[in-house]
C-alpha cells in the first residue's frame, strides 16, 4: 500500500551520481485506477511502457515488496533491457502460509459505513484498552485499501494457495543481471527466507541483511540502502569500463 514517496530518503542520497526515477505502479500513487482485476503481468507491461516513453535504455531497476516482485518479473521478460536489480525485500516468493493471514482485514473492504461507524465506536475504548494505535492503523488500512485498488484487488484475489499463478520462485534461476539482494533482520511481513531464496537462485546474487530493520527499509533505513546500493552500481559501472 505504499507509493514513490516510499523513495524520497533514498533519491537525494544516489541522485548526485545517479538519475533516479520514483514510479506509481499501475493502481497505486498518482497512476491510473482503473477497477481490474490486478496481476504482475499488467505491471511488467505498465514498467515496459513507462520505460519505453522515458527512452531509458539498460537501466537498473529497484523495487520493494510488489515492486520487487514486479522488477524480477521484468526482467525476466525483458532481461535485455535491465542493467541490474535492487530487490527490497521482494514479494513474489510462493508462500502457502500467506493464506489466511490477512482474513482478520476483510471487514476493512466493505463498502458500508456500518465499518466507519464501528471503528468510531471502539475510539472511547480504545485508549482504556491501550489499543488506540491498532485502532488508529485500522482506520489507515480501511483508507488505503479503499483508495488503491491495486492492495485491494491483491488482498481480495490472492489469499488461496491456487491464486500463486504468477509468483516467480521457478523462474528466477534464469536471470543472469547482476542482482543486490536486501532484507531487513525484523521484516515481519517478507519473511527472511524469501529474500534467501531470490539470493540462491539468482545467479551470483549478493544478499546483505540490515539488522534490526522491519519491512519498511526504504521509507526508515534509506541511509544504509544507499551504503549497499552505490558500491553494488560503482562495481558494475566498473565491470561494463573494462
Amino acid at each position: 500500500m505504499g507509493d514513490s514517496s516510499n523513495w524520497r530518503f533514498l533519491v537525494p542520497l544516489l541522485q548526485s551520481r545517479h538519475r533516479c526515477i520514483s514510479l506509481d505502479l499501475l493502481g497505486f500513487g498518482d497512476s491510473s485506477k482503473p477497477q481490474i482485476r490486478y496481476d504482475i503481468a499488467q505491471q511488467v507491461e505498465f514498467l515496459d511502457q513507462v520505460i519505453a516513453a522515458l527512452g531509458l535504455e539498460n537501466c537498473a531497476i529497484a523495487g520493494h515488496s510488489l515492486g520487487g516482485w514486479v522488477a524480477s518479473a521484468y526482467a525476466l521478460a525483458h532481461p535485455d533491457r535491465v542493467r541490474a536489480l535492487v530487490l527490497v525485500a521482494p514479494a513474489g516468493i510462493r508462500d502457502d502460509s500467506f493464506c489466511g493471514k490477512y482474513d482478520h482485514l476483510r471487514p476493512l473492504l466493505w463498502q458500508t459505513p456500518i465499518v466507519d461507524w464501528a471503528l468510531s465506536l471502539a475510539d472511547p475504548i480504545a485508549p482504556l484498552l491501550g489499543q488506540e494505535k491498532n485502532l488508529n492503523q485500522l482506520r489507515w488500512f480501511r483508507r488505503e485499501l479503499n483508495a488503491q485498488p491495486a492492495a485491494r484487488s491483491f488482498l481480495v484475489d490472492r489469499l488461496r494457495p491456487e491464486d500463486a499463478i504468477d509468483t516467480v520462485e521457478k523462474e528466477i534461476h534464469r536471470l543472469r543481471v547482476p542482482t543486490l539482494v536486501i532484507a531487513g533482520e525484523l521484516d515481519e511481513t517478507i519473511p527472511m527466507w524469501h529474500c534467501q531464496t531470490y539470493a540462491r537462485e539468482i545467479l551470483h546474487a549478493q544478499l546483505e541483511i540490515i539488522p534490526h530493520a522491519d519491512h519498511a527499509l526504504p521509507q526508515k533505513n534509506s541511509e544504509s540502502i544507499a551504503t549497499l546500493v552505490e558500491p553494488f552500481l560503482a562495481q558494475l559501472e566498473a565491470a561494463i569500463d573494462q
